[in-house]
């Protein structure tokens, strides 16, 4: 990795890429510590002082914003709503006919999508944005703080407007940002945002858990932490780039005095299909019941029940819903973002079959019998790597955001993975010598 950036920037094109990318990266950092009008900064980072780190429901936001949601920045939402806009968009694709044939036209269809996805991130983020100046001025952002009620002094209509529309603009910038680093800089520009933004809240996490520990002044806590991180590292390595791969063989056709055909490839299949996407959705859905029960008034039973078994990351329901919500939705994204009948109508019509298997209805049954015996281990896999923060809150008494946790670890290294992979791509087009060794 450290090679493939020395070489970019030996590149003269590459390394201006690079250096707008990091341009980009320190405005987008500027603004997630820009507080919007209206807001009391110093009764916020008195509440950010005593929460010490427990950030409750509102802890996954937090982190894909880069802290900046309880700060309550002009960045307060991040990059949030344009990825929940991205994955409505996505399951609507499968549902909706009209967007399932935007997307097989091709560039121009993507590109009505993405415009799509554009004015529903907007939308949302006028949604959020409301909810968040609500629960602030309501003083729910902060339980148990002291000042939690003064963070919004004034109550008056025309200072809530204007805080929404600060935090929808903001939106609205971070997604332009994004948008620049992929046409203008190293591409990818909403994850290598969502990467920074995640980044930023390991070196204070971190710390907190070595001036929280008891061992050696707190410092064996922290080496177990960066141990525990780097074997987490190379297991999520190691199973983001396993993948099972189907022989294809297309069969040789004679066109004039032309041969065409003929070739092996091959299509390749990953053991984490979905990504990470089952954990944010698992976490969006346990976090529902506990944020309505957190709004509701009185002591009714079932607030208590919610309150006691489904508000704790270390309770055994609550981890034992967590990793069956994950199981679940790492079998239904594959389900609609891969269709075994689709790629073996491709095969059949360009020719290619796999060898021991018929083309048409066999070989869509043969996709989806080994798609669902991958998916399985993908599945464990995703449950246990996003046990660890519990793990983590019990050992250490650390918050339910640890730095090392599942939703966290497999941003970062995917994101890393495509980013390399994506300077070595334009690094081969620039360079030759690779080919001729």
């Amino acid at each position: 990795m450290l090679t493939a950036f020395a070489r970019a920037f030996k590149t003269p094109d590459l390394r201006k890429k690079l250096l707008f990318t990091l341009g980009i990266i320190v405005v987008y950092r500027v603004g997630t510590h820009i507080p919007i009008p209206g807001v009391d900064y110093k009764s916020v980072q008195e509440c950010v002082d005593q929460a010490s780190g427990n950030q409750g429901l509102f802890g996954l936001v937090n982190m894909f914003s880069g802290g900046a949601l309880l700060q309550i920045t002009v960045f307060a939402l991040g990059i949030m709503p344009y990825i929940t806009a991205s994955i409505i968009l996505q399951l609507l694709t499968v549902v909706i006919p009209r967007l399932e044939a935007l997307k097989k036209e091709g560039q121009s269809g993507t590109a009505k999508i993405t415009q799509y996805t554009r004015y529903l991130t907007i939308a949302l983020a006028i949604l959020q944005g409301t909810g968040l100046v609500a629960t602030a001025r309501s003083g729910a952002l902060f339980s148990g703080c002291t000042v939690a009620s003064q963070i919004v002094p004034d109550r008056a209509i025309f200072t809530t407007i204007v805080m929404v529309i600060t935090m929808t603009a903001g939106t609205a910038v971070v997604m332009w940002l994004g948008e620049l680093i992929t046409d203008r800089g190293i591409g990818n520009g909403m994850s290598i945002l969502m990467f920074i933004s995640i980044a930023a809240t390991f070196p204070s996490a971190l710390w907190a858990i070595k001036t929280q520990g008891d061992l050696a002044d707190g410092w064996i806590e922290f080496g177990t932490v960066l141990a525990v991180g780097l074997v987490m590292v190379g297991l999520v390595v190691f199973v983001e780039q396993a993948q099972r791969r189907i022989p294809v063989q297309y069969a040789k056709r004679m066109i004039g005095r032309r041969s065409y055909g003929g070739t092996s490839t091959y299509i390749p299949l990953k053991v984490n299909q979905a990504g990470v996407i089952p954990v944010i959705f698992a976490s969006s859905l346990l976090y529902i019941p506990a944020l309505i029960a957190q709004f509701s008034s009185g002591t009714s039973g079932w607030k208590t029940w919610i309150e006691s078994h489904l508000v704790t990351g270390n309770h055994p329901i609550y981890i034992t819903l967590y990793f069956l919500l994950i199981v679940f939705f790492a079998f239904f994204y594959v389900a609609i973002s891969f269709n075994p009948e689709e790629v073996a109508d491709n095969m059949k019509k360009y020719g290619g079959f796999i060898p021991g298997i018929r083309a048409g209805r066999p070989t869509a049954e043969y996709l989806g019998y080994v798609l669902n015996r991958i998916t399985w281990p993908g599945s464990l896999y995703l449950g246990l790597i996003a046990l660890v923060p519990t793990m983590a809150l019990v050992g250490f008494e650390a918050n339910q955001n640890f730095p090392f946790g599942g939703t966290s670890i497999l941003i970062i290294v995917g994101v890393g993975l495509e980013t390399v992979k994506q300077i070595e791509s334009q690094l081969q087009q620039r360079n030759y010598e690779g080919f001729l060794r």
